[in-house]
């Protein structure tokens, strides 16, 4: 099975657009959960644009499925994940300037770097996630650092959905494939949405999560969230 993390930054960009606790980061957490969510991602950045550290603290304390905290291992994120030691911490390379993530590691050249911060993080007693391209060199440079899984960045599958399926995933499918056969999981994350999602999880069975926040969101606006969820979870069913 297939696990859907609700990644609710984009509910927390709202709030922050007027101030205030409406809509209330944690209660919604709590209702995506409610609504069939298997876990809670969450993308603290330095300037605090949508989530804020005390966000996750506030999240610690309430979420019951799989909490995922993704970031940049700087000091102040790792002394989060320290505080906050959640079930899974997916490890992204962006800068504090960046809107979105828009590349994967590369593990090769990061090598020193991952290995130490993945040696902290062991410690603490969470799993490891690396956010790659669908490169087989990066996936067995991620299996070489200690990494526990590959997120696999879906931009250019999603890209090139509607023009060429079977040839956007493609890579993503020789990706997971060298990630399993090395004891990576796999799990997939960005501009993942109802229109591509059933595919790339058909392509990909042994696919284990699925991180999905502005897509889904945007649907729950028009659906309702709680009937956004089960579309979701539907596709990958």
């Amino acid at each position: 099975m297939t696990r859907l993390s609700v990644n609710i930054n984009k509910i927390a960009t709202l709030r922050n657009a007027r101030g205030g606790n409406n809509p209330d980061v944690v209660q919604v957490a709590l209702d995506c959960e409610r609504f069939g969510a298997q876990g809670i991602t969450v993308h603290p950045r330095p300037d605090e644009r949508h989530i804020r550290y005390k966000d996750v603290l506030d999240l610690k304390e309430v979420v019951k499925t799989e909490f995922n905290i993704e970031g940049y291992p700087d000091e102040r994120f790792m002394g989060l994940i320290a505080k906050t030691q959640p079930a899974q911490v997916t490890l992204v390379p962006d800068g504090p300037d960046v809107v979105t993530s828009n590349q994967g590691w590369d593990t090769i050249e990061n090598r020193d770097f991952l290995k130490e911060v993945i040696v902290n993080l062991k410690k603490i007693g969470v799993r490891i996630s690396l956010f790659v391209d669908p490169n087989p060199d990066m996936i067995i440079g991620a299996q070489e650092v200690g990494a526990d899984r590959v997120e696999l960045y879906t931009e250019r599958y999603a890209n090139n959905y509607q023009t060429d399926r079977d040839g956007a995933v493609s890579d993503y499918v020789l990706a997971a494939g060298k990630a399993i056969q090395i004891g990576l999981g796999v799990n997939a994350g960005h501009d993942l949405d109802l229109d591509n999602l059933k595919f790339l999880k058909k392509s990909i069975p042994n696919l284990a999560e699925v991180s999905i926040g502005h897509a889904l969101i945007c649907d729950a606006l028009y659906y309702g969230l709680e009937n956004a969820i089960q579309m979701y979870r539907r596709q990958l069913e």
